[in-house]
């Protein structure tokens, strides 16, 4: 395969991800204003539209504020590998099947690799790092504690995430994301999409709440709570520096919308598509939109929530991570595994083939 595929597989995602997260933060103004009974942004550009790329200039222009007594080198790479953690996600997560471009068959896959899930929790694992240690080098104590915050509740809820997936990787047998993503394209009865949202309910809510917790959303925002903290890890940052932790925050939203759709909601697969007869080539552009809707549905959901729930106290927090989460991952665990040991007796039964 020509190294330039890779390369425009690169280019395409760092590319709609990026535009993205400037069309999200809208779109949360927008949704949040609609919520509250207010307009929003309506005054650069049509219906607000240029908002949020009038602020990216706002933020280059802006000075770069250094704390005194703050570690610099680590200060400064804090958001990089914000930034970087939160894109390189996105690289095993298959936005579609395969399409015949240049004459090759090209998968719709950064990177294809046969770990994918434990290549996702891995990269996503390390994430807090950014924020660790930007809230340890700004020598702020509220920097301190948002740091801290957000290690300990990435401990917390990222064991619930694995453990969530393990129904999911039971049932699927591979660590494959596009074979998790090909086995929910069949049919329960011959009409009902066998999407793991159907066949793992458990998981797909523990998922979701960690997916919450694990980007430090609302009402899991408490490593960077205003009230409490002034603004957390990122308290002592500015200009660019603050504009990638919030770069980073969107992009996250972004990757985890995806996880989402693709562990639970069938990726690209989208009802009876196969039944169109079309050509292979735009049922791969059709594939690629329904796996984007998904995304979309999602992240309205992730928009919706943040303007309804208030922010937990912090022993909430922690009780819902150890004392429900955790205990219902793992009976979500031990059940999907007693259905399977007795599946095969469970169809004699009831004469299935």
């Amino acid at each position: 395969m020509s190294i330039w595929i890779p390369l425009i597989k690169i280019a395409v995602i760092i590319g709609t991800i990026l535009n993205s997260v400037i069309v999200l933060v809208w779109a949360e103004r927008r949704v949040s204003a609609f919520m509250q009974d207010r307009i929003g942004p309506n005054r650069v550009g049509p219906f607000g539209l240029l908002q949020s790329f009038a602020d990216v200039v706002k933020l280059v222009m802006k000075e770069d504020i250094i704390p005194r007594n703050a570690y610099k080198v680590i200060h400064d790479l804090a958001p990089i590998i914000s930034i970087g953690i939160a894109f390189s996600t996105f690289a095993v997560i298959p936005i579609g099947n395969s399409i015949e471009l240049f004459g090759e068959n090209v998968k719709l896959q950064v990177a294809d690799v046969n770990v994918g899930i434990l290549y996702i929790l891995a990269i996503t694992s390390l994430g807090v790092y950014g924020l660790t240690l930007a809230g340890w080098s700004s020598n702020n104590k509220y920097s301190l504690l948002g740091g801290l915050r957000s290690s300990a509740q990435l401990i917390s809820y990222e064991l619930s995430m694995g453990l969530s997936i393990i129904g999911v990787l039971m049932i699927a047998g591979t660590l494959r994301l596009d074979q998790i993503v090909e086995l929910q394209a069949s049919y329960i009865g011959g009409w009902l999409p066998a999407w793991n949202i159907i066949l793992q309910p458990v998981a797909f809510i523990t998922f979701v709440v960690a997916a919450f917790a694990e980007t430090n959303r609302l009402p899991f925002d408490l490593p960077e709570a205003e009230p409490e903290l002034v603004g957390g890890y990122h308290t002592e940052y500015t200009g660019l520096k603050f504009g990638l932790f919030f770069l980073a925050e969107y992009a996250n939203m972004i990757t985890s919308s995806a996880i989402i759709v693709t562990l639970f909601l069938g990726g690209w697969h989208f009802p009876y598509i196969e039944n169109l007869g079309i050509s292979p080539f735009w049922l791969s552009l059709l594939q690629v939109g329904a796996f984007c809707v998904k995304v979309v549905g999602v992240l309205l959901f992730f928009i919706v929530i943040r303007w309804t729930l208030p922010r937990f106290r912090y022993d909430q927090l922690m009780n819902l991570g150890w004392k429900v989460m955790l205990p219902l991952t793992l009976a979500n665990v031990m059940g999907t595994g007693l259905v399977i040991l007795a599946w095969p007796w469970i169809r004699n039964l009831l004469g299935l083939t």
